[in-house]
């Protein structure tokens, strides 16, 4: 049975997977990466969580996350059992995201992270989730939490990026995609594009979501997973 690892998405970690953790089965052992705190590159990571991690593998990544597991599957296909990714782009990072990116870390590297995270909060969720003072919070807690450092070095990986359109289509696991219908940081048509490119993907859809979709709707992910797992791994 393959080991499911989960990968968090820019300046986040475990805690974005809290309501996934104790509800996927226990024989996929599932655990999080730390991969992303420790390399400056969407490569690095990948190569990270190949080595730390033996055996084959179910990569579930949520946004940065998603594209290091796009990664891993270009650089050891074998080790792949499946891929889950949420709220993910296959894309590289386009002109003015790379202008805005570069804007951020400006303030960064003068310590205003609070300055340019917190106005900007609302765009990763939808606005019924946004109204959720309580969610909303916690994830403040998170990418604050994770300082500028942290945001500085992965908004750098994530700029530099490698192109994942070229390498899909020799992806044979099963892939699930889950995106949320309102997200506005992954829009809907990155999910559609990986689809059209994988050949052996399943969509899943997520109403009234924005891009944190493991905190936004944990039910309907972890259904959305469960399912795909019992599918692909009936063994389980």
């Amino acid at each position: 049975m393959p080991n499911i690892v989960l990968l968090p998405g820019l300046a986040c970690d475990a805690r974005i997977w809290e309501a996934q953790l104790p509800a996927l089965p226990a024989a996929f052992a599932a655990r999080v990466s730390d991969a992303q705190l420790f390399n400056d590159t969407i490569e690095g990571m990948a190569a990270a969580a190949l080595r730390d991690n033996e055996g084959p593998l179910v990569l579930c990544g949520a946004s940065m996350g998603g594209m290091v597991a796009m990664e891993a599957a270009r650089q050891a296909p074998g080790r792949i059992a499946g891929l889950a990714l949420l709220g993910s782009s296959a894309r590289p990072e386009t002109p003015d995201m790379f202008t805005l990116r570069e804007g951020a870390i400006e303030y960064f590297e003068r310590g205003e992270v609070r300055e340019m995270i917190e106005p900007n909060v609302f765009f990763a969720f939808h606005p019924k989730q946004a109204a959720d003072p309580a969610m909303v919070q916690r994830y403040l807690d998170i990418v604050l939490g994770a300082g500028a450092e942290q945001l500085i070095r992965q908004n750098r990986a994530v700029m530099r990026r490698p192109d994942a359109r070229q390498h899909l289509d020799s992806v044979r696991a099963p892939v699930l995609l889950v995106c949320g219908n309102e997200d506005r940081l992954a829009p809907p048509e990155c999910t559609r594009e990986m689809a059209a490119l994988l050949p052996n993907a399943e969509v899943v859809w997520i109403a009234e979501c924005g891009h944190m979709l493991t905190m936004e709707k944990p039910d309907e992910v972890n259904a959305a997973l469960n399912a795909w797992l019992a599918r692909q791994f009936p063994d389980a």
